[in-house]
């Protein structure tokens, strides 16, 4: 039943979702990380729910499960589009700690590639905002350039931007 995954940090970064402006994973991509069905996974979960403050989980409105839908391509409906329960979207804190209930060797093993996932992102994060800012004050120094180069350091600039965000690209 468990696949073996070539790169098990690129999978796990992969999984990873912005909510209501939070990192998350879905708990039936948690699930199948951990090597659990999802129903088990969230029943650990309910048995267990002071472990999970606000701050570590979030249940789902219909409207982000849409949203979500459109950041994985691959996301499966579950239950046709006649969604019973809502998936619950756990933060870098709750994906960890639903690893300690669940108190498997899988689990154990696979939170260190979660959280290992939540870090690379959060760095990569990091190092866009550094050449953001970096790319603002030079921007701003380009006054004193002529016409013509100006207009060519607008170009490179705008494709930069392109290039680190390219959802706001196609808007």
């Amino acid at each position: 039943m468990d696949k073996v995954v070539a790169d098990p940090l690129a999978e796990v970064a992969g999984r990873i979702l912005i909510v209501r402006g939070q990192r998350v994973m879905l708990d039936a991509d948690l699930a199948q990380l951990y090597g659990v069905s999802t129903k088990a996974f969230n029943q650990a979960v309910r048995r267990n729910r002071s472990r999970f403050p606000a701050d570590f989980l979030i249940e789902l409105t219909i409207q982000e499960v849409a949203h979500s839908r459109s950041q994985i391509v691959t996301l499966k409906t579950r239950r046709g589009s006649n969604i019973k329960y809502p998936p619950i979207a756990f933060t870098e804190h709750g994906a960890i700690m639903a690893a300690t209930i669940l108190n498997s060797p899988r689990a154990e093993q696979m939170s260190v590639y979660v959280v290992r996932a939540f870090v690379k992102l959060r760095e990569s994060l990091a190092m866009h905002t550094g050449l953001a800012r970096e790319l603002a004050i030079l921007k701003s120094r380009v006054d004193t350039l002529d016409a013509g180069t100006r207009t060519q350091f607008d170009q490179v600039y705008e494709a930069i931007l392109g290039l680190m965000n390219p959802a706001a690209k196609k808007q």
